[in-house]
């Protein structure tokens, strides 16, 4: 935690604390089996009234004067018990900053002010791509008024739940792809059955098929990868905090499962296979953390270099996580694997995680290509 962190981002950070043991550790695991099971409509609706949702947004709508650092500290904590309402708000801010990059400020105020629900207030976005990377990108056409929209948008989080999508796609005739916002009441739109995927089960997301569709650009024609890529290097160090919210949680559990298992007449945690697990689990959580702090402060004063310190950050704290969520599992043996812990869930959300905004090996190169560009290494 820093020690000049505001009284505003204390606050948040004990409040996101409270929220996630009060509403989601007894029901993690009934919440993990979505789809087969309702989603925690509920505990949306709690999310938006205690503004997790909001902190993106400008200080006059409702948003924090240090938003990433704020969306951070809510991530970490939410991700430590179940970081799948922690993808549901890191989709949401980042079609939120997405559109902010494109010069929509008043719309994202006209979004969140309308009718107060979640379901007007959240946007729907495919947070798990890279735009540039899928082939199969909708299309759009130039139409008296505006633009229809057709085409197949894979895995779109929030697609079946929320009442607005921003979708991207390829203008006929024109470079690159732009950012569209899609009303979910339109016809012309068939959505499957949430998708089951690997983690972050109550994240929902859905395929879309548009056939004709109306929808509004937002930004300039053929800018969606410029927005696209200035939002990534504002929110990868968010990526970073929930990554990091799920190792944490699987080193707390861990600990504290070792300080009550005894074996061989004794409790494990005295065991030096055991110490030596649990120390790389902490080590790594404790690197994650001053990571996590370090990018996010730089990414809120703009210092210089803050772009790839975010990008850095992420790839390093998910690949942590990835490791210190096996670990955990080790920990627990036979118990690991079991659902009715919270062991199993966390390394499967900590894969899942790995693969926001593009998959991790493009994202890499992505970050070279830029320091072979010019960009200061460190």
């Amino acid at each position: 935690m820093r020690t000049d962190i505001s009284e505003e981002l204390k606050m948040l950070d004990g409040m996101a604390r409270d929220f996630a043991a009060r509403e989601l550790l007894d029901e993690r695991e009934d919440h993990d089996r979505y789809p087969f099971t309702p989603l925690f409509d509920g505990i949306l609706a709690k999310a938006m009234e205690v503004g997790f949702f909001s902190v993106m947004l400008p200080e006059e709508s409702g948003g924090s004067a240090e938003p990433v650092s704020a969306l951070c500290l809510v991530l970490d904590e939410v991700c430590q018990v179940d970081a799948s309402l922690g993808g549901t708000i890191f989709t949401n801010a980042l079609a939120q900053e997405i559109i902010r990059q494109a010069g929509g400020a008043n719309l994202l105020e006209d979004l969140a002010s309308e009718d107060g629900s979640f379901q007007q207030a959240l946007i729907a976005f495919p947070a798990f791509n890279n735009p540039g990377e899928v082939d199969h990108c909708a299309k759009a056409v130039k139409k008296e008024g505006g633009y229809a929209l057709s085409g197949d948008v894979e895995y779109v989080v929030l697609g079946g739940l929320v009442n607005s999508a921003m979708l991207p796609a390829k203008i006929e005739g024109e470079e690159g792809y732009s950012f569209f916002l899609v009303d979910l009441a339109e016809e012309g739109i068939e959505k499957s059955e949430p998708v089951l995927s690997l983690g972050l089960h109550a994240c929902p997301a859905v395929d879309m098929t548009l056939s004709g569709v109306a929808g509004r650009p937002i930004g300039e024609e053929g800018g969606g990868s410029a927005y696209f890529e200035a939002a990534v290097d504002r929110l990868s160090v968010a990526a970073a905090a929930m990554a990091a919210g799920a190792m944490k949680g699987s080193f707390s559990e861990a600990l504290e499962y070792s300080k009550q298992r005894e074996q061989g007449g004794r409790l494990i945690v005295g065991w030096s296979e055991v110490r030596m697990l649990l120390a790389g689990m902490a080590l790594k959580s404790k690197v994650a953390d001053m990571l996590v702090e370090k990018a996010s402060c730089a990414v809120d004063r703009e210092e210089p270099g803050w772009q790839l310190a975010s990008r850095a950050a992420a790839l390093q704290v998910q690949e942590m996580a990835a490791e210190a969520t096996t670990d955990g599992i080790q920990m627990l043996g036979g118990y690991g694997y079991m659902k009715d812990y919270g062991q199993e869930k966390r390394f499967r959300d900590a894969k899942q995680i790995q693969s926001l905004m593009g998959i991790t090996p493009l994202r890499r190169l992505a970050y070279v290509q830029r320091v072979i560009d010019g960009e200061p290494a460190w």
